[in-house]
């Protein structure tokens, strides 16, 4: 610990500069898990849907965004997109980047929560004269989301973390507030811990709210059960 600088540590535990990088790192995760929950509901049903070349087309969406590195992409976009005319921020870039990224994930994720839904179910609900899209809507994603919610909970707090990435094209969020500062003061032990601690307390606190959230969805399931039991 010889070189380990307490003063510096204490000062920066609570910067304002490193605060804001935090807020953003926080609104850049909301913003980027709900533009991939619309992106990748939309791929889910793609790819349950009875027409091969829909399921096919996001399939290969699906493959292209899982199977390279989110900071391929947001390269591409932030640096490659300008050469064909479209000239994006770096907020702008940050944020496709993001929801692009996440909605191949997400769109597993929600295909696995229908399909793990009894088939009776839906024939239930046709029986009782409803059409495919009020099956969908009122039986089947209702059942669907107590299955989802544990995996996108992990997601979010992955999220948390992934948004890091976002440095690479000057993304002013914790870990770029973060290497600004080392830049400025060399204390570059003091100012990842810092940042490290901030990281923690934010994945933490989401875990907290994930297991509450968990619960009063476990719990309305098992009432149901009951009701319907009797």
């Amino acid at each position: 610990m010889g070189g380990w600088n307490w003063v510096g540590f204490y000062e920066y535990l609570f910067n304002g500069y490193l605060l804001r990088g935090a807020l953003t790192t926080l609104w850049l995760t909301l913003a980027a898990i709900a533009g991939g929950l619309v992106v990748g509901c939309l791929l889910a049903l793609l790819r349950l849907a009875p027409y091969r070349w829909m399921s096919v087309l996001a399939q290969g969406y699906i493959w292209v965004f899982r199977g390279t590195p989110l900071l391929v992409q947001l390269i591409i976009i932030y640096t490659g997109l300008p050469q064909i005319g479209l000239k994006l921020s770096v907020i702008e870039s940050a944020l496709i980047g993001l929801v692009l990224n996440e909605a191949a994930y997400l769109a597993e994720i929600i295909r696995g929560g229908i399909l793990g839904v009894s088939a009776g179910q839906s024939n239930a609900g046709r029986a009782l004269g409803l059409n495919s899209a009020q099956v969908m809507i009122y039986i089947v994603l209702p059942q669907a989301t107590r299955i989802i919610i544990p995996a996108l909970g992990n997601s979010v707090n992955g999220l948390l973390k992934t948004t890091s990435v976002t440095s690479v094209i000057s993304m002013e969020e914790l870990l770029r507030t973060t290497q600004i500062l080392i830049q400025e003061k060399f204390l570059v032990l003091e100012l990842f811990t810092v940042a490290a601690l901030y990281y923690l307390l934010m994945t933490s606190i989401w875990d907290v709210i994930q297991r509450r959230i968990e619960t009063r969805f476990g719990r309305a399931y098992k009432t149901v059960a009951i009701a319907e039991a009797h």
